[in-house]
């Protein structure tokens, strides 16, 4: 089967984490995967939801949108009282996925707020958004152990995701837009260092599937996500992925 971009069935499509993109942000990264270009941003501040006061511990949320023509045609804005479902459903998945490895108890009365900004949507968005706040947030604790706000960073492992897809019996990894709305089943996955799973997304559009095509879905994303889980490292660097605690 020969894909739109000319990948092969268990290829990523080209990865590269830019540091550094927002001046002002504690942490900040542009992330492309293909045509897909998402910025996450992370602010840190001072104090917690109110269910959190007291409790010692910090929290982690994201906020997540698509600037207009991140898309084909225009998408409009999102307000704050108009935000549709599939936007809190991304929201809470990231930020899910991010307080999974972040030591929270560690990080003290603090939250770290990602926003995550879709520049250009060419499918996994949501997934790159997950990849690329996770080098975000370790950006940002760096500089509170810089600052000497944290002794050292407060990260339990890393976390990443990827998209995966059935389409004409075959399994593909990390759909392009165009795939993604041909496929008969397609799965976001998202997976710590240590090889656990976080979160698993998946449903059959007017399709089944069978328990070895979902085994056989949830291999192609591990192997994916490892290497994300290099590019990670590679942006991050040797010296800094180090200084976790």
């Amino acid at each position: 089967m020969i894909r739109p971009d000319g990948r092969n069935p268990d290829e990523l499509r080209e990865i590269r984490i830019v540091l550094g993109e927002q001046e002002f942000a504690e942490g900040s990264v542009t992330i492309e995967t293909g045509r897909t270009r998402v910025l996450c941003a992370v602010s840190v501040e001072e104090g917690v939801p109110q269910f959190l006061r007291g409790a010692g511990k910090g929290w982690v949320t994201a906020e997540y949108s698509m600037l207009p023509r991140s898309t084909l045609t225009r998408t409009p804005r999102e307000n704050r009282f108009g935000t549709r479902g599939r936007t809190h459903e991304i929201q809470r998945m990231i930020g899910r996925s991010l307080r999974a490895v972040v030591d929270l108890d560690s990080l003290g009365e603090r939250t770290l707020t990602v926003d995550c900004d879709v520049i250009q949507a060419d499918g996994g968005t949501r997934t790159a958004a997950i990849t690329g706040s996770y080098v975000a947030v370790h950006q940002a604790l760096a500089t509170l152990v810089e600052r000497k706000d944290l002794p050292s960073i407060p990260l339990k492992c890393s976390v990443a995701a990827t998209s995966v897809g059935l389409l004409d019996g075959r399994v593909l990894l990390d759909l392009s837009y165009e795939e993604d709305y041909r496929a008969q089943a397609d799965f976001n996955v998202v997976m710590t260092d240590l090889g656990e799973f976080v979160e698993i997304q998946g449903a059959g559009e007017e399709a089944r599937f069978s328990r070895d095509s979902l085994d056989d879905v949830l291999a192609a994303a591990q192997r994916g996500i490892e290497l994300l889980f290099q590019a990670q490292r590679d942006a991050i660097g040797p010296s800094q992925a180090g200084n976790s605690g």
